[in-house]
């Protein structure tokens, strides 16, 4: 069953190697070898958008991407892990479908002289060479700016009801955000927060909270939610409500294309993006340096015009980028990945 497993995961880097070539990027820079994204799944628009654009800014630093799928499987990605390691590439880049079970697979392949980048989902339980991720406390800290500033433009001063609707509990983003978000309105105590959490980041889940919450709250003035597809079943609740669009305000983040559209279509007034495209830039800032075995220097760097901050932690150099706000003024801004519109500027590499 072992053989038969190694065979079919070098049929599948050799079928994926060759979608990568026809996929209409050109002649990849070959001279300083292969990095290896392991994709935790292709479902979502995030994740086969962060393949195009971190192929795209390596392809620049003169290294050619190879994706694999995991299709949320943590067997397959540790399988692909004892695959890709046997092909020995310059680094892997990870974004885990679990962030405990995959840990044997980052320790097997550090062991063997690659270096793992950690891309958007944080792991800290084992040493690696490089972590982007969003700054997910900023992403609360600028959601909570901008509410501020809608209540006080219907009210006249920062008061009013807010229905939070968080993501499953138990994931370190959506506590982050809230963190951040309930921090900075700490100083406003006319604003009453009522905080749900969607089970499972399940959008029906969001849908249900928001229609409970409105019959027994009808006062509310805003829904906060902590993840544009969340947005989609509050909207549509509150279109079935009878609301029309802004009566109750909604603000969102990660600036997925759906938020993009609710904002389009008056439903949302903010998007708080995750950074997309910065964290697959910032792997390629640095990936020469790491290749080299060189040490990363602590501090800010600009990535794609975002002041980013890279730190020694325990589990090793963390990059951490903010987000922005994304309204109807900015919203077609090809900079947002929720346009789809990976960047063309050139990628500095850290000398």
């Amino acid at each position: 069953m072992r053989i038969a497993r190694r065979i079919v995961g070098a049929a599948a880097i050799a079928l994926m190697a060759l979608t990568a070539m026809a996929g209409g990027t050109g002649a990849f820079a070959q001279d300083k070898g292969k990095v290896y994204y392991l994709v935790p799944t292709l479902l979502d628009e995030f994740q086969t958008e962060s393949v195009t654009v971190i192929t795209n800014a390596m392809k620049q630093v003169g290294y050619e991407t190879v994706s694999l799928d995991a299709q949320n499987r943590t067997d397959l990605q540790l399988n692909q892990f004892d695959d890709v390691i046997r092909l020995k590439p310059k680094a892997i880049v990870l974004a885990a479908v679990d962030f405990d079970s995959v840990v044997p697979g980052i320790q097997k392949a550090r062991d063997a002289g690659i270096p793992v980048l950690v891309f958007d989902r944080q792991i800290t339980s084992t040493p690696v060479d490089l972590t982007s991720v969003a700054g997910t406390v900023q992403i609360g800290e600028i959601a909570a700016d901008q509410i501020q500033g809608l209540l006080k433009a219907r009210h006249g001063s920062v008061k009013g009801k807010v229905l939070q609707i968080l993501g499953d509990p138990g994931d370190s983003y959506t506590l982050d955000i809230q963190k951040g978000f309930e921090a900075k309105m700490k100083a406003f105590p006319d604003v009453k927060i009522i905080t749900q959490a969607a089970l499972q980041w399940e959008a029906t889940n969001a849908g249900n909270i928001a229609s409970d919450q409105l019959l027994t709250n009808p006062d509310i003035d805003l829904i906060f939610v902590h993840a544009a597809h969340l947005a989609v079943p509050v909207a549509g609740i509150l279109e079935a409500k009878g609301k029309k669009p802004g009566d109750v305000m909604l603000v969102s983040s990660n600036g997925a294309p759906v938020g993009l559209d609710l904002i389009r279509k008056g439903w949302e007034q903010v998007e708080v993006e995750q950074p997309l495209y910065a964290q697959a830039y910032g792997l390629a800032m640095f990936v020469d340096k790491i290749a080299a075995k060189e040490t990363l220097k602590p501090g800010t760097y600009d990535v794609l015009g975002l002041k980013a901050e890279l730190t020694d932690e325990t589990w090793g150099p963390n990059l951490k980028i903010p987000g922005a706000a994304i309204t109807k003024d900015n919203v077609d801004d090809p900079r947002f990945w929720g346009n789809l519109k990976a960047p063309t500027t050139p990628v500095q590499p850290v000398k």
